[in-house]
């Protein structure tokens, strides 16, 4: 077994090729492209930024000198496979296939576990994925939505909570797969689990349901919402980026920006009190169902994610849910250090690769 375990973290998005590169727990390098919109827009399909977005992470190992057969395992953030359970998955040949189809969604982060499959295979090392944004551990009571066609499918930052989660548990001195918690991940979005004995059982959805958030609606009135598309006032594409980009704070306010809003705040901006202290009321509100998803049993309350990182927001929200159980607060994202780790606990055989290929659908 070797005493340093080397790991190549990849986190793909929309416009950034974020990688990393980690001995054991320790970062020793990173480094994040930001790619022209323009660039990566002119390529229609993602899988046309393959070769852009290879040759990004060969840079990056070029630069600083990190040779791939020193590598003992390389990690990616999952892109939209089929539903599955959380844990580290091993990417093979059909999770490349689903993800190359785009059969479960299209999106760049579906290229992290192709260029991850790609390079480890030159070296016969293995590329995994943890805590994909495909996992799914809903109970069958939170999968009805109340009309039969439609069911409630989990779609939540299942990465930075689970990490957010264990950190928790860690500090508690009891295990994530012993406790019950709810977690709030703050951020552009914003989602709420309920995380009983390490499985997350309901939480609210990305991108349609939930608490408003600096650029996205959340749960809204669904008459009200049908009379709104009626009126021809948008289109169905015009209202689908109203919901999941251009509404919430910046649709009252203007920006997106929380340190903008409390800006507007300490300059007595009496509307920016109003919609921020709106969206606290309505994550606490959220907490709180998640707690009747729990029975009421919640060893710890957990607010991660950047929007974590406002002491204002953070208090206005605790203040409502503090009654629940102890409230811990983890600012910012570590997704880079989430993925690491769920590689090294592999490497260090605490926990088990999954095998994505024998999976049933859920």
């Amino acid at each position: 077994m070797a005493s340093v375990y080397k790991i190549l973290v990849l986190n793909m998005g929309s416009t950034t090729t974020k990688m990393a590169f980690f001995e054991n727990h320790h970062l020793k390098v990173r480094e994040n492209i930001d790619h022209d919109p323009q660039q990566v827009g002119s390529l229609m399909h993602y899988m046309e930024q393959f070769h852009l977005r290879r040759q990004g992470v060969v840079n990056f190992l070029e630069t600083h000198r990190i040779a791939l057969g020193d590598l003992h395992m390389i990690v990616s953030r999952g892109g939209l496979t089929a539903p599955i359970a959380s844990g580290v998955y091993l990417v093979d040949e059909r999770m490349c296939d689903d993800l190359r189809s785009g059969k479960y969604g299209q999106h760049p982060t579906n290229l992290g576990p192709l260029i991850a499959h790609d390079l480890a295979k030159q070296t016969g090392i293995r590329a995994v994925i943890v805590d994909s944004p495909s996992t799914d551990e809903y109970e069958p009571l939170a999968r009805v939505s109340g009309i039969p066609e439609i069911q409630r499918k989990s779609a939540f930052h299942a990465l930075n909570q689970k990490a957010a989660a264990r950190r928790a548990a860690d500090e508690m001195g009891i295990s994530y797969e012993a406790c019950n918690m709810i977690v709030a991940h703050l951020g552009g979005g914003i989602t709420i689990g309920a995380h009983r004995k390490g499985r997350v059982i309901d939480s609210t959805i990305g991108l349609g349901e939930g608490p408003m958030t600096p650029e996205r609606a959340g749960t809204l009135p669904t008459v009200d919402l049908l009379r709104f598309l009626e009126s021809g006032r948008f289109s169905v594409s015009d209202l689908r980026r109203r919901l999941t980009s251009r509404g919430g704070v910046i649709a009252y306010l203007g920006t997106n920006d929380v340190s903008r809003v409390e800006a507007k705040i300490q300059e007595g901006d009496e509307k920016a009190v109003l919609i921020l202290k709106a969206m606290a009321y309505q994550i606490a509100k959220d907490i709180g169902a998640m707690s009747t998803v729990l029975h009421g049993q919640v060893d710890a309350i957990v607010l991660t994610g950047g929007l974590a990182n406002s002491s204002r927001l953070v208090a206005w929200i605790s203040k409502r849910i503090r009654f629940i159980a102890p409230v811990k607060v983890y600012p910012g994202e570590n997704e880079m250090h989430a993925l690491a780790q769920g590689a090294l606990r592999v490497l260090s055989e605490t926990e088990s690769v999954k095998q994505y290929s024998r999976l049933e659908k859920m």
